[in-house]
């Protein structure tokens, strides 16, 4: 019991210290719940109406690119948002530790493989949510990273964020990745299921 309440005093005490109100962290959880429905609604945009391929001349290539370029700038402006929010947080004592900075760095390099690993299979349209935009992958990919997990991408990401947290020490760090999680979770129940009926569509047309 002395144990559990220990355990319970540390996250009442690192989480008590998050500064809600500091501006800088204020718009960097803005950005992590912009972005994620950013690509999704827009992507779904180009899928019911064009709109993007007709203001890019109709050509849903050129669409897809700067769609791609608008959603990838946005992730670094988030990313980097995040981690000079965080370094404005208190540091916890008990995570600005050796061990934490260790565990810190292997969060963040395991994530970043699965992202990259990730982006270099599925090339620049299909990271992008291209078959919204009509480019339609042959068959799923299975190999690594995808047969590791399901989503390489969001999983990578929210561990990379993990990591950039426990490195600095940063409880704030912690809640803030707990809601990248959150967020690529509520993501995937819109996106999932919208996928599969654009690729469900495309089988009919073919028989």
């Amino acid at each position: 019991m002395e144990f559990v309440q220990k355990i319970s005093d540390f996250y009442t005490g690192a989480f008590s210290d998050i500064d809600f109100n500091a501006k800088s962290f204020q718009v960097s959880i803005f950005f992590i719940v912009f972005n994620p429905l950013y690509w999704n609604f827009g992507a779904r945009l180009e899928y019911n109406t064009k709109l993007l391929s007709k203001l890019a001349f109709g050509s849903k290539k050129l669409a897809v690119y700067v769609f791609s370029l608008t959603v990838f700038t946005l992730g670094i402006i988030r990313d980097d948002l995040y981690r000079l929010a965080i370094l404005d947080q208190k540091t916890s004592p008990v995570l600005d530790t050796p061990l934490f900075k260790g565990l810190g760095i292997l969060s963040f390099a395991v994530g970043s493989v699965f992202v990259y690993s990730s982006m270099y299979k599925l090339g620049i349209v299909g990271t992008y949510l291209g078959d919204h935009f009509g480019f339609l992958k042959k068959e799923r990919i299975t190999d690594f990273p995808f047969s590791a997990v399901d989503n390489p991408m969001y999983d990578g990401s929210s561990l990379a964020f993990l990591g950039t947290a426990l490195f600095y020490g940063k409880p704030a760090g912690i809640f803030a990745s707990a809601l990248v999680y959150a967020m690529y979770r509520v993501v995937e129940l819109i996106e999932e299921p919208f996928t599969a009926k654009i690729y469900a569509k495309n089988a009919e047309k073919e028989e």
